[in-house]
């Protein structure tokens, strides 16, 4: 689920999602708008598979537990490393 696996391809694993979700946030940005522009990213490339609202928020959670992003006054911004 973190990692792609065998029945996993790898355009849907966590790691995968998260970086992409990352490389959206040059700037703070509201959880509805990076769910827009990931989506938008997603069809114009169309070798990737849809992804489910669920799964773009155990990316998020996944992003949060390794401190990768932190949430200010209700937007989400990369954590300063």
């Amino acid at each position: 689920m973190i990692l792609p696996t065998k029945r996993l391809s790898q355009d849907r694993s966590l790691l995968y999602v998260g970086a992409e979700i990352l490389r959206l946030l040059d700037e703070p940005k509201t959880v509805s708008r990076i769910w827009q522009e990931l989506q938008s990213a997603r069809s114009a490339q169309s070798e990737l598979t849809s992804l489910t609202y669920d799964w773009f928020v155990l990316s998020l959670d996944l992003l949060f537990l390794i401190h990768a992003i932190r949430n200010e006054r209700g937007r989400l911004e990369k954590a300063a490393l």
